[in-house]
């Protein structure tokens, strides 16, 4: 299946892969940016040839039947605001060997100014390093920019963050900000 995703994301679609997935049992892998739906196949496709287990974070508006058991096979977990999810995804790392978690910190398709910060607190509390990923559509690249080992400060991890994201082309550019104000 490996061999299979990356034929059809780099021999079908034209995809770059850039960068080494580092060698970590347990992350939290942001993506950006998240202009459209496409990302999420894109992403799967480079996920599924890394062969590493993951999960993906969703909107829990997503988890309605019928929908609910496509993105359950798809791998993902429904997201919900509260204090007490940062506690549930720790609790996932602690009851896995090997976890890492995927989402996108913008939490939407639509331009924002303002990042979400649960990746961080996630990384924090499970005591995981945050990989940094990206799609550049302008470059039609995806893959691995930095690695963020002991993220202690939520404002350096931001700006170090956005310095990472510069340079990177969306499918529709002008829904992505790097605007990542705490």
């Amino acid at each position: 299946m490996k061999a299979i995703c990356r034929y059809i994301l780099t021999g079908i679609l034209g995809w770059k892969i850039e960068g080494e997935f580092p060698d970590i049992k347990k992350s939290v892998i942001i993506f950006a940016p998240h202009t459209s739906y496409w990302d999420g196949l894109y992403g799967k496709l480079y996920l599924m040839q890394l062969d590493i287990k993951y999960k993906f974070l969703s909107k829990k508006e997503f988890f309605k039947f019928p929908m609910k058991y496509f993105f359950r096979i798809f791998g993902s977990i429904p997201v919900y605001k509260n204090k007490t999810y940062i506690d549930y995804i720790a609790g996932l790392y602690n009851n896995n060997k090997e976890l890492h978690i995927v989402l996108s910190p913008e939490g939407q398709l639509a331009r924002i100014t303002r990042w979400k910060k649960g990746y961080y607190y996630m990384a924090v509390k499970a005591d995981v390093p945050i990989v940094v990923g990206y799609l550049d559509y302008k470059k039609k690249e995806i893959g691995i920019k930095k690695v963020i080992y002991n993220p202690t400060n939520l404002g350096i991890v931001r700006n170090e963050i956005a310095e990472l994201y510069s340079d990177v082309t969306a499918k529709y550019p002008e829904n992505f900000s790097l605007e990542i104000k705490i």
